[in-house]
């Protein structure tokens, strides 16, 4: 007899107790067990005032633990307590606020749960009442500064538990914009940098928002006032914060640190932050408040150093240097020690390896009691562990290890139990197993025991221990029969054994037939009406129940009666077209099953042969042997080949399972072969058929050979085409092609998708993923490296291992900008520009290139600005670049931007150069003047762009012929500041030639040309213009000339002769003909028109005498409408019908008057009587102006309103009647506006009496 030798570490055996503890509750019933705290509230405790309260402390163990609490130190009696309860079954304490405020309850709470077997505690819970207290009153007074100071508003929020969060809005509830200028700061105040004038306003408002309450306060409103005088002068910047040039910084290991830096100047400044010696950290460091505070996540050791911040502008820079030193509360170097399980007799060991900074103080207590106190051989404490030699069952208990320092503490309990326990095997006695033969059988023997037990196997009479290459046993007690063959069935024995005892338990195994096809379906060609019949005859195991099913097209027969099932067929009579199909028969045992498929084709009678030209006939016979899982023997018999030998053939398969209805090619068999071996892929549901190809061409398809299904497999491949890119900083999309359903080998197609940053210690994760090819990894670090891997799936396994690719986290904008900025002025419009490139972790994407922003400030003679940004991109890493076509003599400035996928990142700091002196452009004018007999004067102006300081002019003149032929050119050299100069000598009557051009130190610019004549009196005048002449006609003015002037830029003006001084010249461009036609021009008015040559830009050099032309009015052709009969009769019956209106009108106002004799009749008024209103007369604007005083004795309107004389106020004549809005402080809208005139107009006159019928006489005959 062989024995299995099973040796388990301590860890493998508490790991095998655990799982079966928790799988078998009989096991677990009778199994003492340490208590064990399994949930507790957090150590910082924040209560809400408003609920009750909740502090959690949960455990298990067996038996059950007890529960007690301590508050303060100091024992905590719940039962005098009536508003404390704890829950049952439980430790959680629920406290009733209803009748004692929250903050009563406030204090250090400790939870202890204990059995028999130990105690264990929880850390201590420190209860606190979240606060949100009220600001003080205060009064704020309003803050008046000069433009460009900065300025500080301090939030001084009032303290709140947790503190609150800070932010400014105005009245409007809107968040005030924050820039470089303006941000807020860290405690909450508001910082200004330099103030400016549209900063004037008086809701700066505070708000502090208590997360622990929900609730907002705010600030009383801060005023500002920016004085409208002139600015500060501008300055270097200073810092608001910090205030000195040094300071230091503690910050705690795994916290966030925060360094801020805020400065003052003008113009406004621009914070950069370094670390002297290192790089800031990658994927933790974020620049807020726009660069102002540099914030890193999760601090670890290596971020301690100095750290500098500079602020910078166009006066200077100022440093201030962070010495920032890590602490660390204490922290697990491998976790908190874990629970130990021992047998009486083992040794074993607790650890608490923890770490911090200082290094903390390891305490161990064992019950809650120190350890130290104790005189126990069997345990000795080392620092952070406790060795155990020799366990006894009275070493049973939970040990507390307390690790401490300044900054913090940490609490683990961790227990021992020391188990003696005999063997157990928990599997059923006399558990049969059935398998079918050549497949694997997993016997069970699920077993426990403490010391741990020795499993072995006997078969039937136990001669020896079942061993080999046909088994292998399990650490679980698991015996595996490889490959099971009828002589493997019959009786087995498991056998556990320890120290404590023996147990032994029985199990059999039935090796069963698998099933097979004795005869399978097939295809078959039916005509319409006819009767089919598909034969499925299966051979299975005598002892497994059968049953057989029949599928079309993968789906249940149709309810129909002409389907009939016998027990090893399928027959259909009266064939329809419908019945046409995919039929496959089932056979299922409770082990295994198998199935096969057939073709159904209905036809309306025998299709006749086919009539082949000269090609050959269709294979026939096809069969298919040899068959294994991924491959199968096609054999078949050729057609007739009428006399054309066969070249090959063509084996095409069609897949009934993905892809029923089409073909694809499989392979090509050369023509003097009639079989195939055929390589397969899983889970397909072949279909074969064969072409033959001659001289001639193809034949048709052989008819379908009968179905073959692979079994499912594991796949075979991997998707291809894996990447990694991201869409946003914090996300990674993997994305593949995915497999088609032929390559998916089975069903349950998935991809296992495992990724992992790639850095040292990174751990691979894994997510499965269905129906989609991308999956979205978020909370990534930005543009971090990740090694990626997709691996295909099914529900039979997985495919090959994947290869490793490389992908990428989404990109974020860089956030470094170049430093070191120079330049190299190459000449007068061309520099070099270089940088420092930036480091590759500030890039945080792909380097896409850098770009130069440059723009000219202004050239050196003129002051005005010039800034017309350009923007010039270099590609790929570079650190230089040509920027061309720059002006001479002039100022630039410039900046660098790097920028990758994602977009630019900040903005160096400005630098400046001035380009050399150039040569200069063209004199702006010339323009010639005081011609005589034999000289003439030239006038010029500067060129409009010098390029440098002008050294002098070069002025070359020559004579010109009627052939255009030059004479000896003449050369004068003028001064630089001359701007006019005489020519003596001249031959008169001669065409002259000018050329004037301006020089710097580097060289003479390009000319300005002019010509003139020289004339005597009795010649043509110095005017290159003559003989100007008009004439009008119906279509316009044509004007005509004489020119012989060289200049081509001539118009045609003209403007009225009445116009004033400043309306503008009207033009005509003539284009090289010497007349015009004015359209356009208004009859009746006189206008000055004048021919004038133009210069270079836009001069006026020569211009003609001006012409008056006079356009004459327009005969008026139409007939005066005044002065026809039938328009004044018109006019005449338009007034009679007014007439008669107006009187109808006045006398229906009358109607209910009173007259003077009737008043004491009507002293007594009639309550129904209502005045006519205004409105039922539409003529009242004419009504004399007496209808507004009220008759002596006249009713009151209906209403009861008296009108008052206009010396009363009364509200009534303020608002109308009621009709007025008021305002939210109760000044109604429109006060003081009178007794509504505007309204009177529009409505007319609005009386509270009833009309005079006199004075509606008297207006009557007024108005007639």
């Amino acid at each position: 007899m062989i024995t299995h030798a099973c040796f388990l570490s301590t860890v493998t055996f508490f790991f095998l107790v655990c799982r079966l503890l928790g799988k078998n509750p009989k096991v677990q019933e009778g199994l003492p067990q340490p208590p064990t705290i399994t949930s507790q509230s957090p150590k910082d405790h924040i209560i809400d005032p408003r609920e009750n309260i909740e502090i959690k402390c949960e455990a298990k163990g067996n038996p059950d633990p007890s529960f007690s609490w301590t508050r303060d130190g100091a024992h905590f009696k719940i039962e005098e307590h009536p508003n404390v309860n704890m829950r049952p079954n439980s430790g959680t304490l629920e406290v009733d606020i209803t009748k004692r405020r929250a903050e009563s309850f406030e204090g250090v709470y400790q939870c202890t749960a204990e059995n028999k077997h130990g105690k264990a505690v929880s850390d201590n819970i420190v209860v606190r009442q979240s606060r949100s207290p009220l600001w003080s009153k205060e009064r704020l007074k309003p803050r008046v500064v000069q433009e460009g100071v900065s300025l500080v508003l301090p939030c001084e929020p009032p303290a709140g538990l947790p503190p609150p969060l800070i932010f400014w809005m105005d009245n409007n509830f809107q968040k005030l914009p924050q820039s470089t200028r303006v941000s807020q700061s860290l405690n909450g105040d508001l910082y200004f940098s330099n103030v400016r004038r549209e900063d004037s306003r008086n809701d700066y408002i505070c708000y502090a928002r208590f997360p622990g309450t929900q609730t907002i306060q705010q600030k009383q409103p801060i005023t500002v006032k920016v004085l409208n005088q002139a600015p500060a002068d501008e300055r270097m910047p200073s810092f608001l914060i910090p205030k000195d040039r040094h300071s230091s910084k503690v910050v705690l290991r795994g916290h966030k640190l925060d360094m801020e830096c805020i400065a003052e100047g003008r113009p406004t400044p621009e914070i950069s932050w370094t670390k002297d010696g290192s790089v800031l950290p990658a994927g933790r460091t974020s620049f807020l408040q726009f660069n102002k505070t540099l914030q890193i996540d999760d601090v670890s050791d290596s971020e301690e150093g100095v750290y500098r911040c500079t602020a910078t502008n166009k006066f200077g820079s100022v440093h201030h240097t962070f010495h920032v030193t890590v602490k660390a509360a204490p922290y697990w170097i491998s976790g908190p020690p874990s629970n130990l399980v021992l047998s009486p007799g083992e040794n074993g060991m607790l650890t608490c390896r923890a770490s911090g900074k200082p290094k903390p103080l390891i305490r161990w207590t064992k019950n809650v009691m120190p350890i130290e106190s104790l005189e126990d051989d069997t345990m000795k404490v080392e620092d952070d562990m406790i060795i155990f030699r020799d366990v006894k069952t009275s070493n049973s208990a939970v040990y507390q290890c307390n690790v401490s320092n300044e900054f913090g503490y940490l609490l683990a309990n961790a227990f021992v139990n020391v188990l003696s326990e005999p063997p157990r095997v928990l599997t059923p006695v006399n558990k049969k197993y059935e398998v079918i033969r050549n497949h694997r059988a997993m016997l069970d023997c699920s077993f426990f025991g403490s010391p741990i037990p020795n499993i072995t196997w006997f078969k039937d009479s136990r001669s020896s221990t079942l061993d080999g290459d046909s088994y292998a046993l399990h650490d679980n007690g698991t015996l595996e029969i490889r490959i099971s063959r009828p002589r493997d069935s019959g009786k087995y024995t498991c056998v556990a054994r320890n120290i404590l005892g023996i147990f032994e338990n029985h199990v059999f195994l039935e090796v069963k037939e698998p099933t097979h096809f004795l005869k399978q379906p097939e295809y078959q060609v039916i005509k319409r009406g006819r009767s089919v019949t598909f034969e499925c005859k299966v051979k299975h195991d005598s002892s497994l129940t059968a049953t057989m099913t029949w599928l079309k097209d993968d789906e249940e027969l149709p309810d129909d009666d002409r389907f009939v099932v016998g027990a090893e067929s399928l027959t259909i009579t009266n064939v329809v077209d419908s019945d046409a199909g995919m039929y496959t028969c089932i056979m299922n045992t409770t082990l295994d099953h198998v199935s096969a498929s057939a073709e159904l084709t209905v036809v309306d009678t025998t299709p006749a042969p086919a009539v082949v030209d000269e090609r050959p006939d269709p294979p026939t016979d096809l069969e298919l042997t040899d068959q294994t899982k991924r491959s199968v023997v096609l054999t078949w018999i050729p057609g007739n080949e009428y006399n054309s030998h066969i070249k090959n053939f063509l084996i095409q398969y069609e897949d009934s399972l993905h892809h029923r209805g089409h073909w694809h090619n499989l392979t090509h068999v050369p023509g003097t072969k009639t079989s195939a071996h055929l390589k397969l892929s899983p889970h397909v549901h072949y279909t074969f058929r064969v072409l033959a190809l001659n001289d001639v061409g193809w034949s048709q398809p052989s008819n379908p050979s009968q179905m073959y299904k692979t079994d499912p497999a594991a796949p075979d491949e991997n998707p291809t085409g894996v990447q990694g890119l991201g869409t946003e900083p914090n996300n990674l999309i993997i994305s593949w092609k995915p497999l088609t359903k032929l390559q998916s080998n089975g069903p349950g197609l998935h991809y296992k998708v495992m990724y992992r940053e790639k850095k040292p210690g990174s751990e691979w994760i894994t997510t499965n993923v269905a129906n989609n090819s991308r999956f979205v990894v978020s909370g990534t670090s930005t543009f971090a490296p990740y090694e990626l891997k997709v691996q295909a799936v099914n529900n039979y396994g997985e495919g090959p291992e994947p290869a490793v690719v490389i992908g990428y986290s989404g990109e974020d904008v860089p956030k470094s900008a170049p430093t070191g900025l120079r330049t190299v002025v190459r000449n007068s419009t061309m520099a070099e520009v270089g940088w420092k490139t930036v480091s590759d972790d500030s890039i945080r994407g792909f380097l896409k290139g850098y770009k130069v922003h440059y723009w000219r400030d202004h050239g050196v003679h003129r002051h005005h600005l010039d800034h017309v940004e350009k923007i010039l991109t270099f590609s790929g890493n570079r650190s230089h670049g040509i920027l061309p076509g720059l002006h001479p003599f002039s100022d630039y400035s410039f900046y660098v931007k790097v920028f990758n996928g994602r977009g630019e990142g900040p903005p160096s700091i400005t630098k400046h150069f001035r380009t050399p002196e150039g040569v200069p452009g063209p004199p702006t004018s010339l323009v010639v003047s005081n011609p005589n007999l034999d000289s003439l004067t030239l006038k010029w102006s500067p060129p409009y762009d010098p390029n440098g300081h002008i050294t002098g002019y070069t002025l070359k003149y020559q004579p010109v012929n009627n052939s255009n032929e030059l004479g000896e050119e003449e050369v004068l050299a003028l001064a630089a500041n001359e701007t006019s100069v005489t020519l003596p000598n001249l031959q008169y009557s001669t065409r002259y030639r000018f050329y004037l051009n301006a020089k710097t130190k580097i060289g003479a610019g390009p000319a300005i040309t002019q010509e003139a004549v020289i004339m005597v009196d009795e010649e043509r005048p110095a005017s290159p213009f003559a003989n100007v002449s008009s004439s009008v006609g119906d279509d316009g003015a044509l004007i005509s000339w004489e020119y012989w002037g060289s200049e081509k830029n001539v118009y045609v003006e003209y403007i009225a002769n009445n116009s004033e001084s400043e309306e503008e010249w009207q033009k005509e461009l003539v284009n090289g003909s010497q007349n015009v036609k004015l359209k356009g021009l208004k009859g009746g008015l006189s206008y000055r028109v004048r021919v004038v040559a133009y210069g270079h830009h836009d001069q006026p050099l020569h211009s003609s005498d001006e012409l008056v032309v006079t356009v004459p009015a327009m005969v008026s052709r139409q007939v005066d409408i005044a002065t026809q009969g039938w328009f004044i009769g018109l006019m005449c019956a338009i007034a009679l019908l007014i007439l008669i209106l107006l009187i109808i009108c006045f006398i229906q106002r009358n109607k209910g008057g009173k007259y003077p004799v009737k008043e004491k009749e009507d002293a007594h008024t009639d309550p129904e009587f209502q005045p006519m209103r205004d409105d039922d007369c539409p003529f009242g604007e004419y009504s004399d102006s007496e209808d507004h005083k009220p008759l002596k004795g006249s009713r009151t309107p209906s209403n009861g309103t008296v009108k008052r004389d206009d010396s009363d106020d009364s509200l009534v004549d303020y608002s109308e009647g009621g009709d007025r809005q008021f305002n939210e402080d109760g000044s109604f809208i429109g006060q003081y506006s009178g007794k509504s005139i505007s309204r009177e107009t529009a409505e007319g006159p609005q009386s509270s009496e009833a009309p005079s019928p006199i004075n509606a006489i008297n207006s009557l005959n007024s108005f007639v």
